[in-house]
């Protein structure tokens, strides 16, 4: 396997099976291809992959469904969505359903290569220097990116905690939209800010009672305070 890891790439179009993998492969990634939605949780259970690149529209299960069962069963490997689909409400899904980012066909291999490394950096990058921070009931570890509530571990994804690791960072001060997408997620506002209060909603349930230290400033973004 590359040092860079393997990329599990559940795609049922050849030609872009194959684009997908010559581009990966060029910049050092191991990659298995999967056509069929069942084959493709199964590998990704077998694998576990370094992230995973799912189509949306597969045979036998698609990749919204392949998603819900990895986060159900705590696999919790960086996954980016593939489809041609560009509805805002499937977009939406995919995300609450734990999904890191999202594409739609066609798209630029090259975009999708940057995107997996800023998804990458996201979940297993190096870690930060600085010490555990806390805001209300809130403590936040970035050395071993692990998040807790009143001592009690929650699970979020690699861009959700870098979303409240952000926010965190400076607690009381306001982001904007535009600069929680540049800064946590790498791109310009036209991915589009939707992602951003789709991110902050998940965080915020699964926050539960801490909920309210992740506030909203209408008009102008989000802060993190007690």
């Amino acid at each position: 396997m590359s040092e860079k890891g393997l990329v599990l790439v559940v795609e049922d179009e050849r030609p872009i099976a194959d684009l997908i993998r010559l581009y990966l492969q060029r910049d050092g990634y191991g990659v298995q291809v999967e056509s069929d939605g069942a084959a493709g949780l199964a590998a990704a259970r077998r694998l576990r992959p370094t992230a995973c690149v799912l189509d949306i529209a597969l045979p036998s299960m698609d990749g919204t469904e392949i998603c819900r069962r990895l986060r159900a069963e705590d696999i919790w490997v960086p996954i980016i969505f593939l489809t041609a689909r560009d509805d805002e409400v499937d977009r939406i899904v995919g995300l609450e359903l734990g999904a890191d980012d999202y594409l739609t066909k066609p798209f630029s291999p090259r975009e999708l290569v940057a995107r997996l490394k800023a998804v990458l950096r996201r979940s297993g990058g190096t870690p930060e220097p600085d010490r555990s921070r806390a805001v209300g009931p809130v403590r936040l570890d970035p050395a071993r990116r692990e998040v807790t509530v009143d001592g009690v571990t929650v699970h979020l994804t690699s861009t959700e905690f870098d979303l409240l690791a952000h926010l965190m960072s400076r607690p009381g001060r306001v982001y904007t939209r535009d600069e929680l997408l540049s800064t946590v997620w790498g791109y310009a506002a036209h991915g589009g800010t939707r992602t951003v209060d789709v991110h902050v909603a998940q965080v915020r349930a699964k926050l539960g009672a801490a909920a309210h230290i992740v506030r909203t400033v209408r008009g102008v973004g989000y802060t993190a305070d007690a």
